[in-house]
């Protein structure tokens, strides 16, 4: 897949020489960084006790369920099965930043999980009165 190319151009400057994906936790898309992505989740997991299975279960996500990828000289990543399954991706992928990584996604399931982030904060806006603030 093709990575746009102002996403590159993020990856560039920030000096990434190779990028970390991992399956989202409870969405169908794939949250891709550099090796501060990965170096975030394991400062997470050494503040855990090693002997308890939270610990196991936060390193298996991390590290199970990721894979690191390689950007070509065109600005194209290798579009794994491991990806692919998770995400359901076949012909075309959307990217979606998301501040100190970006998402990659089928488009259709893009598309429904938008509309369902913009109902659940046009629900939160009209269950506020204006001027008041939701605690």
């Amino acid at each position: 897949m093709s990575v746009p190319a102002h996403f590159r151009a993020v990856v560039q400057k920030r000096g990434y020489s190779e990028l970390y994906a991992l399956r989202c936790l409870d969405l169908p898309a794939m949250d891709v960084g550099g090796l501060d992505l990965l170096d975030r989740y394991e400062q997470r997991i050494a503040l855990e006790d090693p002997f308890l299975q939270t610990a196991d279960d936060m390193s298996f996500f991390c590290h199970g369920d990721g894979t690191f990828l390689k950007l070509d000289q065109d600005g194209r990543i290798t579009m794994t099965d491991f990806i692919r399954e998770h995400t359901g991706i076949s012909n075309e992928v959307a990217f979606v930043g998301r501040g100190n990584f970006f998402q990659v996604w089928e488009p259709g399931r893009l598309a429904a999980y938008g509309a369902q982030a913009r109902a659940r904060l046009l629900q939160l806006r009209q269950g506020t009165k204006a001027g008041e603030r939701s605690e």
